[in-house]
């Protein structure tokens, strides 16, 4: 059970406490110094925009969007807003929510500087 399984809001039903606990260790791996890294790892193996602020993220997808909409105009920075800041939100466990909240400040604080240093604020 992935992210776009729960995109729309729709509660999973029959989640067992060892599948929340599998799914929590998979998210906080995308998350953090280490998600931040797979991410641009990931973006420049399918040759991906590094950044564009002319394309808009998708922070509003359904799962048949995410899964379909291949052909869209894509960044890996927009990976952020589309998908891994809204993994803290989606932990299971409390450790999961703890462990996230750390890791999800890290990529706001990169995220923060990024921009900064895209506009040439510093």
């Amino acid at each position: 059970i992935g992210f776009k399984d729960e995109l729309g809001g729709k509660p999973l039903q029959n989640v067992t406490p060892e599948l929340k606990v599998v799914q929590d260790a998979d998210r906080l791996d995308a998350i953090g110094a280490i998600g931040i890294a797979r991410t641009f790892t990931f973006g420049g193996r399918f040759n991906r925009v590094l950044h564009d602020p002319q394309v808009d993220a998708r922070d509003q997808l359904t799962k048949e969007q995410y899964m379909s909409d291949r052909t869209a105009k894509q960044t890996t920075i927009n990976h952020f807003p589309e998908k891994l800041l809204k993994l803290k939100d989606m932990m299971k466990t409390d450790a999961g929510r703890k462990m996230a909240e750390g890791r999800h400040k890290v990529m706001e604080d990169y995220l923060k500087q990024f921009y900064n240093e895209w506009e040439g604020l510093c």
